[in-house]
């Protein structure tokens, strides 16, 4: 596993937060809805119904809000207080997609944060943990050893 947490260059994560926001997230939440709704189970797409959450990407300045409608995640203006927001640099987001690195080490190492509604977090934690997701970016399903 990885112990070192890479960080975007200052002037480009000026650049990235300074993009709009909204554009941001219809971008994100289509890359959800592609890749990610047909691997989630009923029970948490219903614990996960009209929920606002949150993506922040730390060291590039930009979030990604969002909500599930029932039908597909949909992109939301900034809300004042989501849920739950998961915070961390680009390459540990990366890490944890490519299943590099383990969520709970990241949390416990203080590079993953996450605000809000705690038992929402699990619910999302363990499920991304309990399903195979497709390969982009290399991701491999993660075998027993993987785990915490």
């Amino acid at each position: 596993m990885s112990t070192t947490s890479y960080r975007l260059p200052g002037p480009l994560g000026k650049l990235l937060a300074a993009l709009p926001a909204f554009p941001g997230s219809l971008l994100f939440v289509q890359g959800l809805n592609l890749l990610l709704v047909r691997h989630l189970p009923a029970d948490t797409l219903q614990a996960l119904h009209g929920r606002s959450l949150r993506i922040r990407v730390a060291d590039a300045g930009v979030q990604f809000d969002f909500s599930w409608d029932g039908r597909g995640f949909v992109a939301a203006r900034r809300h004042a207080e989501p849920a739950l927001t998961i915070a961390a640099t680009a390459h540990d987001f990366l890490l944890l997609m490519q299943r590099k690195e383990d969520p709970d080490t990241l949390f416990f190492s203080r590079r993953l944060a996450m605000e809000g509604d705690t038992e929402l977090g699990l619910l999302v934690k363990n499920t991304l943990d309990s399903i195979d997701l497709p390969a982009p970016f290399g991701v491999r399903p993660r075998t027993g050893s993987d785990r915490l």
